[in-house]
């Protein structure tokens, strides 16, 4: 049986996009995986050994995530999909009704500038009036935002509401194209809102330059008709997720990651929620995030581009959409699926017996791994980059541990360095001098504090340190060094 991996799993599987194993259930392929490749256990199963939450499989296009089905004989399968969280049917309704249309109208410069839409048999001028009528709230304003937003604009959405706390830095200008030069060191809201304007003054631009919150997430939402999740971080999606399948508005949503990209829409017509799929996010480590892993600067333009057409199509009221689908779009291996999935009816928001009524004040953060408050930084005894090249450049004996990706240790390498992956962390550890100190680096200096406390937990005694800000934070170190090193 062919097995596919996605990107997000690679590290488990020695980076290969594909492997075959032998079985004709899902437990047994999962068995002769785990057999094969020893440490995609840690990445599949928790300690408990149970398959891990952000873990969805697919046989051909059929969910078969819940361990009821992994004993069923896999009859005219080809071919198994691993589908971590990084995501139809026709439309039934409009969201945008006829008596509110009443209200709108096309004067002559919107009949030439909306003509390209007005020629098609779906669209029309009532069509047209329904885009015009329509509010949208984007949360997000960078990669993926970038084509939503203006294509939401070029199409003439009356009102768009962008949502980001984030400000516009060089390294965003590869991929957020809604950014120029010029907005470098602005709020990425501000700088699309500007953008919007740009494109037709007569929509109304809401920028909020505000991290979103169990406080205020609702706030952001209400009175509109679509909510368009663009975010990049786990406590995000599962707020914006929560509050849009209690206000009972739809939700458009997408991720990407190196590669790979994923969409869907949650929450529309009795359709399964973000936490129908993935109760709840990976822990800490086992999934990079696209800002650790990179992402090829088209994708986000493709995957954004499938998002601002499926809120077009439900703006409107045409065509078939995501609901209770997922599309997976794979650039690299240039092959895409629509897989069907099916709503919880033990989802804890949107089940038969929903345990989550509001919106909870969950420690996001920390679940996701994201916190770097003091107390975190107590928990791990760090070092600055410049302590790190004090104590190299005095000739002072470390152990240097780096945990990133090949891709990543390609761009930038830390002499001398010993690379040993979070996984392979434990088995290896006899490699370590518990005499002498141990250094551990990645991108941002967030995984290497995961790989420090695995080898605790694995029992390893020696002196720990974790170099703050990873080598982002090394890296004029590095390169203003004479030495053409440490």
């Amino acid at each position: 049986m062919k097995v596919v991996i996605s990107a997000t799993l690679r590290t488990f599987f020695d980076r290969k996009t594909e492997t075959e194993a032998a079985g004709n259930t899902v437990s047994e392929i999962l068995q002769e995986l785990t057999d094969s490749f020893p440490d995609a256990k840690k990445g599949l199963y928790d300690e408990e050994g149970r398959l891990r939450s952000f873990i969805r499989i697919f046989a051909g296009s059929e969910d078969v995530t819940d361990t009821s089905k992994h004993d069923r004989t896999l009859d005219d399968v080809s071919e198994i999909l691993l589908l971590p969280f990084v995501a139809g049917g026709a439309a039934t309704e409009k969201l945008i009704s006829d008596e509110r249309i009443k209200e709108i109208s096309l004067d002559d410069k919107d009949i030439d500038r909306f003509s390209k839409h007005l020629l098609l048999r779906e669209i029309g001028v009532k069509g047209q009036k329904r885009i015009k009528a329509a509010k949208v709230a984007v949360f997000g304003a960078g990669a993926l935002a970038s084509p939503v937003i203006q294509y939401l604009a070029a199409a003439g959405v009356g009102t768009i509401r962008v949502v980001d706390a984030d400000t516009v830095s060089v390294g965003n200008l590869q991929s957020q194209v809604i950014h120029s030069s010029r907005d470098v060191k602005r709020p990425k809201a501000a700088s699309a809102r500007d953008t919007i304007r740009n494109i037709d003054r007569n929509i109304e631009a809401i920028a909020e330059n505000r991290p979103v919150t169990a406080e205020n997430v609702m706030s952001f939402i209400e009175g509109f008709d679509i909510v368009i999740d663009c975010s990049d971080n786990y406590k995000a999606r599962y707020l914006i997720n929560d509050a849009c399948v209690l206000a009972g508005i739809p939700l458009v949503y997408a991720a990407v990651y190196q590669y790979e990209g994923q969409a869907a829409i949650f929450g529309y017509n009795g359709g399964p929620c973000l936490r129908c799929l993935y109760p709840k996010p990976p822990e800490p480590g086992l999934v990079p995030t696209c800002a650790e892993g990179g992402t090829i600067s088209p994708l986000a333009g493709i995957v954004g581009s499938i998002q601002a057409n499926e809120a077009l199509k439900l703006i409107i009221g045409i065509g078939e959409h995501l609901s209770g689908r997922i599309l997976t779009v794979d650039t690299l291996g240039l092959h895409a699926k629509l897989l069907t999935v099916s709503k919880n009816d033990n989802c804890p928001l949107c089940g038969k017996a929903p345990s989550i009524t509001q919106i909870e004040d969950i420690d996001y953060e920390e679940l996701c791994g994201l916190r770097q408050e003091e107390e975190k930084e107590a928990a791990v005894e760090g070092l600055t980059p410049e302590e790190l090249a004090h104590r190299i450049e005095s000739g002072e004996k470390l152990t240097i541990i780096d945990v990133r990706e090949p891709h990543e240790r390609a761009i930038i390498k830390f002499p001398d360095a010993l690379v040993i992956p979070i996984g392979q962390l434990t088995r290896r550890q006899k490699e370590l001098d518990p005499q002498v100190d141990t250094v551990f680096i990645c991108k941002e200096g967030k995984r290497s504090i995961l790989a420090i406390n695995t080898l605790r937990d694995a029992g390893y005694k020696g002196p720990l340190y974790n170099l703050k800000g990873g080598m982002d934070a090394m890296k004029d170190i590095i390169f203003s060094s004479e030495r053409g090193g440490l």
